[in-house]
C-alpha cells in the first residue's frame, strides 16, 4: 500500500469513528471569546494548559467560570500512557525557572477564581516535580491570594538514590506538596484494576492509591480525588470496586467521564456508555460515601472543580 493509500485510509477510519460517536458526546466547546482570551495569554506567557494540551471539550464552559488548569513543566511527559493527548516519546523540555511566576500572572491577568495545577510525569527529576507544584502554589498566592488551588499530582514515583527506595522517595514528594495546603489534592487511577497494564503504561494501581492514601495520613483535613475514564473494555462490576478501593484510602471525591481516542495512535474505544450508566454509577459514589460526585460522558478530572472547594 502506498503512502497516500494508507494516508487515505486512516483519514476514513477516522471518519467513520467520529460518525459513531453517539449524539451526546457532541457539544460546542464553548464561547470562542473565552477560550481566545486563555489562548492568548498562555502563548504570551509561553505556559501551558491540559485545556488545550489535551483538547478538553469543557475548556469554553471552565473558562466562563473563570477556572483553568495549567500544566506544569513542559508539554512532554516521561511516561506513555496509551489514551493521553498530551506529547511523549522524546526528551523532556527543561525546566523554567520562571514558569511559577509567569502561571502566577496569567492568573492574575484572566482573574481566575480557581485553579487546578497539573503537570506531565517528569520521572528525569530529583523530586518528580514536587518543588515546582510548591513553588507555583506559593507564586499564585503572592500576586492572587483570593485564588483556590487544586493539585492533580503524578504519582510521585520514579528514581532510587542510596538512601532512599522509590516508595520512600514518592512518600517524601506526596509530604511536600500536601504540606503547601492545597485546597484539594487529586490524583487520577484513570481506569480500573485490571487494564492499568496496557492503559497506564509505567503506572501502578497501588502506587496510585497509596498517594491518596498518603495524602490522609500527612493532612486528614486536605480532601483528595481521583478520576475514572470508561471505554476501555472495563465492567460495571469493576468500576464499582475501583470505587471502593477508593473509598478504602479515604478518597473524598471522584469524578467519571467517557475516554475518547484523541487519535489513531491511542488506544481505541471499546465501549460509549451511555448518561443514564453514568447517572447509575454516580449514584452508587454517592452512595459509598463520596462527598463530591461528577459523573457524566465529558466529565473530566477538573470538571466544575471549583464548585467544591
Amino acid at each position: 500500500m502506498s503512502p497516500s493509500t494508507n494516508s487515505a485510509s486512516r483519514r476514513e477510519q477516522l471518519r467513520q469513528e467520529i460518525a459513531a460517536m453517539p449524539d451526546w458526546l457532541r457539544r460546542p466547546v464553548g464561547n470562542a471569546s473565552d477560550i481566545s482570551t486563555v489562548q492568548q495569554v498562555i502563548k504570551r506567557k509561553g505556559i501551558h494548559t491540559i485545556c488545550e494540551e489535551g483538547r478538553c471539550p469543557n475548556r469554553g464552559e471552565c473558562y466562563a467560570r473563570k477556572t483553568a488548569t495549567f500544566l506544569l513543566m513542559g508539554a512532554t511527559c516521561t511516561r506513555s500512557c496509551a489514551f493521553c493527548q498530551v506529547d511523549k516519546g522524546h526528551a523532556p523540555m527543561p525546566l523554567d525557572p520562571e514558569e511559577p511566576r509567569k502561571v502566577a500572572e496569567a492568573v492574575e491577568s484572566l482573574g481566575l477564581k480557581y485553579v487546578v495545577l497539573t503537570s506531565v510525569a517528569r520521572d528525569d527529576l530529583a523530586d518528580g516535580g514536587a518543588s515546582v507544584f510548591v513553588n507555583t502554589m506559593a507564586a499564585i498566592r503572592q500576586r492572587h491570594p483570593q485564588t483556590g488551588i487544586e493539585v492533580l499530582t503524578p504519582d510521585f514515583w520514579g528514581g532510587k538514590t542510596a538512601t532512599h527506595t522509590p516508595a520512600q522517595l514518592q512518600r517524601q514528594r506526596v509530604e511536600t506538596v500536601t504540606k503547601a495546603q492545597p485546597a484539594c489534592f487529586n490524583h487520577n487511577i484513570e481506569t480500573v484494576s485490571r487494564l492499568q497494564g496496557p492503559v497506564r503504561r509505567g503506572a501502578r494501581y497501588d502506587r496510585s492509591l497509596e498517594v491518596l492514601r498518603l495524602v490522609k495520613e500527612f493532612d486528614p483535613s486536605i480532601p483528595t480525588k481521583s478520576g475514572l475514564m470508561l471505554g476501555h473494555g472495563e465492567t460495571e462490576d469493576e468500576v464499582i470496586e475501583a470505587m471502593r478501593d477508593l473509598r478504602a484510602v479515604d478518597c473524598d471525591r471522584i469524578t467519571i467521564g467517557q475516554y475518547m481516542r484523541p487519535s489513531l495512535e491511542h488506544l481505541p474505544v471499546k465501549e460509549y456508555w451511555t448518561p443514564e450508566a453514568f447517572e447509575r454509577l454516580g449514584a452508587i459514589a454517592r452512595e459509598m460515601g463520596f462527598s463530591h460526585v461528577r459523573s457524566g460522558p465529558l466529565v473530566r478530572s477538573s470538571y466544575h472543580a471549583g464548585d467544591e472547594s
